[in-house]
């Protein structure tokens, strides 16, 4: 479904990705480990047509994108919904009408039934109490799952993006995130998520790509991390307690 053909991407004159190369497949459960959290973020962001490549390709479902127009990557948009690690709720609008809004602007649904759909979509990320609340009333946890409903609402994606969905989350409320995105990948629903927390990844991912100045490292499934040497991995998760 994506593949990235010796992609090189570079911000201010900074290398940020360098003669990247990987493809995942319909259904993987994926997640980007190591570098900046800027460089994990641009992968994304490179997926959607958001940001082009200096050189290299990225081909989703077989056509390369990079050389789209606007118009014409609105097709391959709808084949993913994003969660953007800040959630980006409007801060003017409850939670009803954050989730309603891309029904409203995309579809062409009746006003009943966009309400009915906005009471489904709350109801399966668990926070159907909070329909009436605004953004500033919502704890971190619930901010985030509004904006996995919110996302759902834009389409019906073939795989989820996740930037660092659980960032700044106590463990309780990040583990019910994990279970969320678990929960949703199912039905061959797959998912890349881009992330510095290993123990979550390790909660929801199957395959682990780990990045060092732009480049993969290592890419392999949760036995190859666990035995890897690799000093620069048994570091990066021997400073976040993970034990093995």
């Amino acid at each position: 479904m994506i593949i990235f053909d010796h992609v090189n991407f570079s911000y201010g004159g900074r290398m940020v990705l360098a003669d990247l190369s990987f493809s995942v497949n319909p259904g993987e459960r994926v997640a980007i480990l190591g570098g900046r959290g800027d460089i994990k973020t641009t992968i994304l962001k490179l997926i959607l047509g958001l940001l082009r490549p200096d050189s290299g390709s990225i081909i989703i479902d077989g056509e390369d994108i990079t050389s789209k127009t606007e118009d014409e990557l609105r097709d391959v948009r709808m084949k993913f919904s994003i969660v953007f690690q800040e959630g980006a709720l409007f801060d003017s609008l409850n939670v009803r009408e954050n989730v309603a809004f891309c029904l409203r602007e995309y579809s062409k649904l009746s006003e009943e039934e966009i309400d009915s759909r906005v009471r489904e979509l709350l109801r399966v990320v668990g926070v159907g109490y909070a329909i009436d609340l605004m953004p500033d009333e919502l704890s971190g946890g619930m901010h985030r799952r509004v904006a996995i409903a919110r996302a759902l609402a834009a389409s019906d994606p073939e795989m989820f993006l996740y930037d660092e969905p659980t960032s700044g989350l106590d463990p309780v409320n990040a583990d019910t995130i994990c279970k969320l995105i678990l929960n949703l990948s199912k039905k061959e629903r797959g998912f890349m998520i881009v992330t510095h927390k290993v123990y979550d990844a390790m909660k929801v991912a199957e395959r682990f790509i780990f990045l060092r100045d732009g480049s993969i490292v290592f890419d392999g499934n949760m036995e190859a991390l666990l035995r890897t040497t690799m000093p620069e991995i048994r570091i990066f998760m021997s400073e976040l307690q993970i034990k093995n």
